[in-house]
């Protein structure tokens, strides 16, 4: 396949001076090119703005078109941004630093025409030569509700994504609030409904850059967004096949043990030992707080909703911690005879 598609691409960079001659090589040398790519450079202070620009002659006949903020206000905010310049009926995502295999696009957009769904992702490589590696995301969506596996398993390949622009501007764009995992929010707005359909196939056509300091090694943040976001689609589970309960405990427990394995990665033993025993009472206040209270709503460029301040929850959740803390030590009341023995012998009693 050849020519070019109605595709407007969303590259949102931040100190990517390094990187994004690579990304941009990429989409110029797709068997099928997008019409347009959009490019926010988020406040870099490396030069990022003039390595796109200079890369504009080798485009091969794509539109680039370069915005910067003064200031850095996170990737949300920035695709946001680009999304709003965007001129095309279909979005395609890349980050700055990740690059395309040549037939991305022309791969994409027939999956995506085929199967009548209003967005598809696929497969991604990390690594080179020898040492890459395939990741099939694609089998994560093979049994069961798609929406409950997404909710569950969390995770769709933002770089691969390709959807219809009016979904995303109608889902409120990208929730600026978030630090991390801004994208899967997105996709769960998107999808909620439950005639909406999404599609992941299981090409590799992305090659995906693992950097030191990008958004996904923050890890304690990355926790705080994600449990966030439990709650917030939370309600809508009830429209889906299964217990929402048992889908909200699942996700919970699969965050918490993939931020205990990032810490136990990185040899931060007092996080890995803090994120596991904090991991009980969090799920017991995360689960009352979603059956007992109104879920934050998205906050967004796009969105006539006036965003909801988190701090209206936080009395209500201090108020469950307390609980939780007093029905813990209660508990343990009861095994005072027990404990009492080893306080002594540590020298507290």
């Amino acid at each position: 396949m050849s020519g070019f598609a109605d595709v407007s691409v969303i590259v949102a960079a931040y100190q990517a001076a390094g990187t994004i001659g690579r990304t941009l090589a990429s989409i110029a040398g797709q068997t099928l090119k997008p019409r347009e790519v959009v490019v926010v450079d988020d406040g870099s202070a490396d030069g990022t703005m003039g390595v796109a620009v200079a890369f504009r002659s080798q485009m091969n006949g794509i539109e680039l078109r370069t915005f910067r903020s003064d200031e850095n206000q996170g990737a949300g905010a920035a695709r946001n941004r680009a999304i709003g310049e965007s001129t095309q009926p279909y979005l395609a995502f890349l980050d700055a630093d990740d690059e395309w295999l040549p037939e991305k696009l022309a791969r994409s957009m027939a999956v995506l025409k085929e199967s009548g769904a209003v967005l598809i992702a696929h497969d991604y490589i990390t690594g080179e030569g020898g040492a890459a590696r395939h990741h099939h995301c694609e089998r994560r969506f093979r049994e069961g509700d798609p929406f409950v596996g997404l909710y569950r398993k969390g995770y769709i390949a933002s770089c691969s994504v390709v959807c219809e622009r009016a979904a995303v501007i109608n889902a409120g764009g990208f929730d600026p609030g978030l630090r991390n995992a801004q994208d899967f929010d997105l996709w769960l707005a998107m999808l909620k409904n439950p005639e909406t359909r999404f599609v992941v196939f299981d090409e590799p056509l992305l090659r995906y850059h693992v950097t030191a300091g990008g958004i996904m090694s923050h890890t304690r943040r990355r926790l705080r967004c994600a449990l966030l976001i439990a709650e917030r689609y939370f309600p809508d589970l009830g429209q889906r096949p299964g217990s929402a309960l048992m889908s909200l405990w699942f996700r919970v427990a699969a965050l918490h043990l993939e931020a205990a394995r990032a810490h136990a990665k990185k040899g931060r033993l007092f996080a890995l030992l803090a994120t596991t025993a904090l991991f009980p009472f969090r799920l017991v206040v995360i689960t009352a707080k979603s059956l007992f209270i109104r879920p934050v709503p998205r906050g967004s460029l796009f969105s006539s909703e006036e965003p909801v301040s988190m701090d209206r929850k936080y009395p209500v959740t201090i108020f469950l911690w307390l609980w939780v803390v007093a029905i813990t030590v209660a508990y343990s009341w009861q095994f005072l005879d027990l404990f009492m023995p080893i306080l002594g012998s540590l020298g507290i009693r």
